[in-house]
């Protein structure tokens, strides 16, 4: 599955970025069903199991994309996952429950993970004690390996540096998305103190992603890193939240280059730049690589159309 591949860069000839010169890695194609950073996030934790038994356990949402994909990677490996969902604790007999699972949840199953629904307090346990699970999954396992919530181990960061060797120019600036924080940490990681990266934090309140870059950083061996700035007020009301003038960026933004994304995470990283074009936040020609991080299954529950 993780055979070695590039995703192209694409020039973004948009209205919506006025004298900017932009470029974006389009990491969404990277991999059909493993998608974007979750591929990168993904490929060294598993190289190692090809050919075992290993057990995959994680944690995510309702829609998360690494749920998402970890089923996507586990069923292309043959290994057997399981998934700890948020916020559906609730009486899986009921007949009422079934309504609940969300379409990315449904593909999960269909893919073969187990999924077992914990309520919040359990989930931020889970975020807290890397042995937490063990107490939910019935089932002993042999042999298994725990996966963060968004894959974010410090092998993760490995996949994500990749990014800069595959570039053919080093930018001036990158731009990412930032939710965890690993996939920032990766590319600090892969530049070693050059150029500079805009980090747009999805959700409210993501100054702690500060101390979550440089934790990841040194629990991956890589030297601490500053050569980044984490704006924090793109994230139009919360994690996963959307407003009007974001959907209709987000279709704008669709309509002018035939890329698409996604209001969670990808639409509030170009909104941000959009905006920061309008008042000219960037010099003249600087050259900006923005890094397209897939996940488009938020655009399922904002009921985006990608596909225009």
């Amino acid at each position: 599955m993780f055979i070695a591949q590039q995703s192209p860069l694409q020039k973004i000839q948009s209205s919506l970025f006025p004298n900017v010169d932009l470029w974006v890695k389009r990491d969404d194609v990277l991999h059909a069903d493993v998608s974007g950073n979750k591929f990168r996030k993904l490929k060294y934790p598993l190289l190692p199991l090809i050919g075992s038994t290993t057990t995959l356990v994680t944690m995510g949402g309702a829609w998360s994309n690494h749920l998402h994909a970890t089923a996507h990677a586990a069923r292309l490996m043959n290994l057997p996952s399981i998934g700890l969902v948020r916020g559906l604790h609730h009486n899986e007999q009921d007949p009422s429950f079934s309504a609940q699972i969300s379409p990315t949840l449904q593909d999960c199953r269909q893919l073969g993970m187990q999924l077992y629904f914990v309520s919040h307090q359990i989930y931020r346990q889970l975020r807290d004690d890397e042995t937490a699970w063990r107490a939910i999954v019935p089932q002993t396992m042999e042999h298994s390996l725990w996966l963060p919530e968004g894959g974010s181990t410090a092998l993760a960061l490995r996949g994500v540096a990749e990014i800069i060797d595959e570039l053919p120019f080093l930018p001036d600036t990158l731009a990412v998305a930032c939710g965890t924080g690993a996939t920032l940490a990766g590319l600090l990681a892969g530049l070693n103190g050059r150029s500079q990266i805009l980090g747009v934090a999805v959700i409210k309140g993501g100054n702690y992603l500060h101390n979550e870059v440089q934790h990841l950083l040194q629990i991956a061996g890589y030297a601490r890193q500053e050569n980044y700035a984490l704006l924090q007020d793109y994230h139009h009301g919360g994690y996963a939240k959307v407003t009007p003038v974001l959907r209709t960026f987000c279709n704008q933004f669709m309509q002018e280059t035939g890329i698409p994304i996604e209001p969670t995470y990808t639409g509030k990283l170009f909104y941000a730049l959009h905006h920061l074009a309008q008042r000219g936040y960037f010099p003249a020609n600087q050259r900006i690589v923005a890094i397209h991080t897939g996940g488009l299954q938020a655009a399922r529950m904002t009921n985006i159309d990608t596909k225009g």
